[in-house]
């Protein structure tokens, strides 16, 4: 999504949109002397879903990798794809960039796209759908979801996810009370009991390992993680297994900075310590909580050098813990956390009531 610039590469962008990973939601070209928007990564621009070539050539990519025989998709902020007209700037008092979501979140097109998407490709396929979506409510989910609308069959909701973050955002970390917890699963149980169907997850790329997040990665590690698993798949919705997840794989502390890869985590660290001056003790420590590099240390496959990924060098280090937590020992001990997830999946598709 391109604009052209009137103001030139010392000018000021088309508005005060701000990306997710900080900094402004514009990058100018030079080539082109026009502004192209990235709600997250400028290596991640966002493509122009009002023009229905653009949509086309997105839903000829897709039928390509249909025709190979994948098995369906998981939809990247999808809520995100359709913009208000004419990108108008949010309106504040604050100065610098601020979020834009009031005008692209769940934006007006965007229920037109996903429907046309449906009947262009969704539907001529046996595949599975669920789109992530930031700030998605139970009345929206049932929009996207409900089966006679014809759009995805599954959202990835952020709400229980965002239950351990003060106002000040997701690294203003806080104690995640047990009831709103408790509270928040049963509102999305019951939201989408008759209309939709439920996402069922603790991990995945972007969120730190639950068994430290959300239960006790010391001493009760192993109780935790079936403790949390059993909680997650006894609810009705389809459960989503991240890898290390089955083993129990925990959040990792590097010491520096300089051992993390996230671009996320590497923004914050520069906008609050570098550029403000903020005590960086306080800081490493909502990134040992919060950091999505927590979830993107390789898996631990044995005792081995690099935990049996590699014979390389790993992108990122692998967790220090990785002698005592890897798949080799998890697959020698019956009683581990990975024999307790084949029993839950087991107990899921023997009883009908479960699911």
């Amino acid at each position: 999504l391109v604009v052209k610039s009137h103001y030139g590469k010392e000018g000021k962008e088309p508005n005060n949109w701000g990306a997710a990973f900080s900094g402004s939601a514009w990058k100018y070209d030079e080539m082109t002397d026009e502004y192209y928007l990235h709600l997250f990564s400028k290596k991640q621009p966002d493509l122009n879903w009002d023009n229905e070539k653009v949509r086309q050539d997105v839903y000829e990519m897709m039928n390509f990798w249909l025709e190979k025989g994948i098995d369906g998709f998981r939809m990247d902020v999808i809520n995100f794809i359709s913009k208000e007209e004419g990108l108008p700037a949010v309106e504040t008092e604050e100065e610098g960039y601020v979020s834009g979501h009031k005008h692209f979140m769940n934006g007006p097109n965007i229920h037109k796209y996903l429907h046309e998407m449906n009947e262009e490709v969704l539907s001529h396929y046996d595949i599975m759908t669920v789109g992530e979506m930031p700030g998605v409510t139970t009345e929206e989910a049932k929009m996207y979801t409900g089966e006679e609308r014809k759009e995805l069959q599954m959202v990835f909701q952020f709400e229980h996810m965002d239950l351990d973050s003060g106002e000040g955002g997701k690294w203003d970390v806080k104690p995640c009370s047990l009831l709103t917890l408790k509270e928040n699963l049963t509102k999305w149980q019951k939201a989408l009991e008759h209309t939709g169907w439920n996402s069922l997850y603790w991990n995945n790329h972007d969120q730190p390992r639950v068994v430290s997040r959300f239960g006790n990665d010391g001493m009760y590690r192993i109780e935790s993680a079936k403790m949390l698993a059993t909680v997650l798949h006894m609810m009705k919705g389809t459960p989503y297994i991240y890898q290390g997840e089955e083993i129990g794989m925990t959040n990792v502390r590097f010491e520096s900075i300089d051992e993390y890869r996230d671009i996320e985590t590497l923004n914050m660290y520069k906008e609050k310590v570098i550029e403000h001056g903020e005590d960086i003790d306080k800081v490493m420590q909502s990134i040992y909580i919060k950091g999505r590099d927590n979830a993107r240390t390789p898996m631990q496959w044995d005792d081995k050098d690099h935990a049996g990924f590699t014979t390389g060098e790993p992108w990122i280090t692998v967790n220090p813990n990785y002698k005592e937590i890897n798949v080799k020992q998890a697959i020698q001990n019956k009683d581990s956390i990975f024999y307790y997830y084949k029993k839950l999946i087991d107990l899921r598709k023997n009883n009908e009531i479960v699911v």
